[in-house]
């Protein structure tokens, strides 16, 4: 669950937002369609989504699937959720590509979509809601070559390829590391779908393979758990883990000294936005094509900080 004090921190801010946003009949409906709810990530962005929903008087529900490689279940959700003719919808996909059919039908239904945490590869939606992925990959590669000392072999444990953000923290990553850190390695990139288990035997994996590694980056909550998992349980020794999102478990990790630390996105504020787009949306005003909801780079060192700890959850 997400913590009252970083529920507090981070809707505090969020409550002045409204300026210029008019709140709405009661029986406006606005679905949002998650990649799931897997992780605790999914949690805090729904408190953020049904904080908006309150402070403007609308209606919203919040569903995803089991899990994020469920792309068929979530499409029977969306399609579901545009049967009810609903005023707007907001929607993370877990396929970028797969779901445009079905947004068409909403565009041409004149029910205005807004993405969040992760786009699709089309125009239709007017807003998305979300980290720019890229470049928080990009900040966690220079916390990775920072720590590991500007060369060795690194891996990559992703959640997926086939979502913007699987792609956008995989690719940013990559490339920061091939344009600025020559003397580093890149020796594989693996896909656990997200699933902690999975991951940790991706990662046990990539250990036996490569006995002289000397970091992984886990792309999502459940990628970085398995990655500390699989390494915890394969002894393996100073190896730099740098991980994205939050959550109890990753945060141990970090207080304890198993992980160097994490991107946290804004999770709250991610939920918040989208319902607040797609209100204006559909009262007809223009929304920003790209709502950037911010990132930051968290450790040992600053994890207690009323900043950081305003954006992590539990």
């Amino acid at each position: 669950m997400l913590t009252r004090r970083g529920l507090l921190g981070a809707t505090t801010a969020l409550g002045l937002m409204l300026s210029g946003t008019v709140a709405m009949a009661a029986d406006t409906y606005v679905p949002l369609i998650s990649k799931g709810f897997q992780h605790q990530f999914w949690q805090a962005v729904k408190a953020g989504a049904d904080q908006a929903a309150a402070d403007l008087g609308v209606t919203i529900t919040f569903e995803g699937p089991d899990n994020e490689t469920m792309v068929d279940r979530q499409i029977d959700m969306l399609s579901a959720a545009l049967a009810k003719k609903p005023t707007a919808i907001g929607f993370a996909a877990l396929d970028s590509q797969a779901a445009i059919p079905l947004l068409k039908q909403a565009k041409e239904a004149g029910i205005p979509v807004i993405a969040f945490d992760s786009g699709v590869d089309s125009d239709i939606p007017l807003a998305t809601a979300s980290t720019d992925n890229a470049a928080a990959a990009a900040l966690a590669a220079d916390k990775m070559a920072e720590l590991i000392g500007g060369a060795g072999k690194v891996a990559v444990v992703a959640h997926d390829q086939t979502s913007r953000t699987g792609i956008d923290r995989r690719d940013g990553f990559l490339n920061q590391i091939q344009a600025k850190y020559p003397n580093i390695e890149v020796v594989t990139v693996q896909y656990g779908g997200g699933d902690h288990l999975k991951s940790t035997e991706v990662t046990k994996a990539i250990l036996t393979a490569n006995p002289d590694l000397k970091g992984i980056f886990g792309t999502n909550e459940g990628s970085a758990i398995g990655v500390v998992n699989g390494v915890s349980e394969m002894g393996t020794k100073d190896l730099v883990i740098i991980g994205y999102d939050s959550g109890k478990a990753q945060k141990d990790a970090i207080r304890s000294g198993l992980m160097a630390g994490a991107i946290t996105q804004n999770p709250v504020g991610i939920g918040y936005e989208t319902v607040k787009a797609a209100v204006e949306a559909a009262q007809g005003k223009q929304v920003p094509s790209h709502i950037d909801t911010g990132f930051y780079y968290y450790d040992n060192s600053n994890i207690d900080d009323p900043k950081i700890a305003a954006v992590l959850y539990d």
